[in-house]
């Protein structure tokens, strides 16, 4: 049974969520058409191979069959099926879009995690460069900031930094996968018996700090120049740089943190990725980056991306205090529907009951927490 998504501590909880939910997600689809995007829908069903780039050990989709056995899931992900309308449709790039819609995961018994999450976002699709990366982020916190959320923090990594700076070390496959398994489960113990043989490198003094390359930009930035010129490497740094120059001319308040010792978020991204959270929401509140070679899976031409995703429910819980949010049910007949609209209008929070007599609006607002107006005058507290 999938969960729905409801914040606990309102006596109303579905209405107040629905309610706050419905706001945020026509308030963010409105920025969108308004920054020049058009929105694109995709199909709740696709077949499993459209998804082949995910992780599906993290993204267990739902499964069932079509009439020809084939496998179908319901979707997991939002970026990917753009991605197949893209490519089976023979639109020409650049395109600029926003989706909005549903995704569904099968999460762990006891886990505290939903299997149908809300997500809105943007695609930017052939568009290579650094300028489409900043675009998501603008609109990243310029939301959040239309959201209210003051406590943000901007986190920023690249999906190519670890393998390369793992190739550059003078170690065997077998040796650099164990390396990078222990760099990215924060292994202390294993990993620093994994580098010991690499003392004498260069590279070691890097090394030993790389388990602790996030947080701070400039702290990050610091520690990263003990780090031996590698070339490609030194062009992921440079867009980093710049990207943080660019956000603190822009955005001369936000909270900027860097990590590069992380996993990519996503196996599909190629190169800058990006996300969004505060102290107050368990989770991140958006994400996004590079997928360059994605639509390569479903048709034989390379074309540069860049996407990024808000999680609405997480969003949502963000917004949610705890507070009990005031409603207010209108009594009315049927001659004085016209005056009920207009005071539905005039009070925040509020709607029509559609009781048949007084008594059941009463009965119907002590059940909801709600106060009760009487448009015949009278008032009366639930």
């Amino acid at each position: 049974m999938l969960n729905r998504n409801l914040p606990v501590g309102t006596r109303d909880e579905f209405g107040a969520t629905a309610q706050i939910k419905e706001r945020m997600i026509n308030q963010i689809q409105r920025y969108f058409r308004e920054r020049g995007y058009a929105k694109i829908t995709t199909p709740l069903l696709e077949y499993k191979a459209v998804f082949s780039e995910l992780d599906l050990k993290t993204y267990q989709p739902y499964q069932l069959l079509d009439e020809q056995g084939e496998t179908l899931v319901l979707r997991p992900d939002l970026t990917l099926p753009v991605a197949r309308v893209m490519s089976t449709t023979g639109i020409k790039t650049p395109v600029k879009w926003y989706y909005s819609g549903d995704v569904f995961r099968v999460k762990k018994k006891l886990s505290g995690s939903y299997n149908q999450i809300a997500q809105a976002g943007i695609e930017l699709i052939g568009y290579k460069s650094l300028k489409a990366e900043w675009e998501c982020l603008i609109a990243a916190v310029e939301l959040a900031q239309a959201l209210q959320i003051t406590d943000l923090k901007v986190e920023l990594g690249n999906a190519k930094f670890v393998p390369l700076v793992l190739a550059a070390l003078p170690l065997n496959e077998i040796e650099r996968r164990n390396l990078q398994t222990a760099l990215y489960a924060k292994d202390l113990s294993r990993y620093t018996t994994l580098i010991k043989p690499l003392a004498a490198s260069d590279f070691y003094p890097f090394l030993k700090v790389w388990p602790w390359l996030f947080g701070d930009f400039a702290a990050v930035w610091q520690q990263l120049q003990l780090l031996p010129k590698i070339k490609a490497v030194t062009t992921i740094c440079e867009e980093l740089k710049e990207t943080q120059i660019f956000l603190q001319q822009r955005f001369p308040q936000q909270q900027l943190t860097l990590d590069l010792s992380v996993a990519s978020p996503q196996t599909y991204y190629t190169g800058m990725f990006f996300r969004g959270y505060c102290q107050s929401a368990a989770d991140y509140l958006f994400s996004g980056g590079r997928y360059d070679q994605l639509l390569s899976s479903f048709q034989k031409t390379l074309q540069p991306a860049v996407g990024l995703a808000f999680s609405i429910d997480d969003l949502v819980a963000r917004t949610i205090t705890g507070k009990p949010v005031e409603t207010t049910l209108i009594y009315f007949e049927t001659s004085d529907w016209r005056q009920a609209e207009a005071l539905v209008r005039k009070i925040p929070n509020s709607s029509l009951c559609l009781a048949d007599n007084l008594k059941e609006a009463r009965r119907l607002a002590e059940t909801a927490g709600s106060r009760l107006v009487d448009v015949t005058g009278k008032v009366v507290q639930a």
